[in-house]
């Protein structure tokens, strides 16, 4: 499972969680909500340093953005790619 982020994603990322170089963000699987790949779960997202196995991570501005091992289930073989939706002024979330 590979984890991108664009640049203006990470960007918004920064300014709306306040983070700083050595942050880190979490994406993980979450019970309820929507998502294209798993049925009665959604993403999740939290800012919060690794407690266990990172699965998959990349560093954008000195911010590490990751998936635990235990959460890679969720993807179900699909790639993250989050990207930002100028329309939405928000990130968007795409699965290939």
């Amino acid at each position: 499972m590979e984890l991108t982020i664009s640049d203006e994603a990470a960007s918004w990322y920064q300014s709306e969680m306040d983070l700083t170089e050595g942050s880190f963000v979490r994406f993980f699987a979450r019970y309820g909500g929507a998502s294209p790949i798993q049925q009665g779960f959604s993403l999740g997202i939290s800012n919060e340093e690794p407690e266990a196995e990172v699965g998959s991570s990349v560093k954008k501005n000195g911010i590490t953005y990751y998936v635990l091992e235990k959460d890679l289930w969720y993807f179900d073989g699909h790639n993250l790619i989050v990207e930002y939706n100028n329309d939405a002024l928000e990130p968007m979330y795409k699965y290939s």
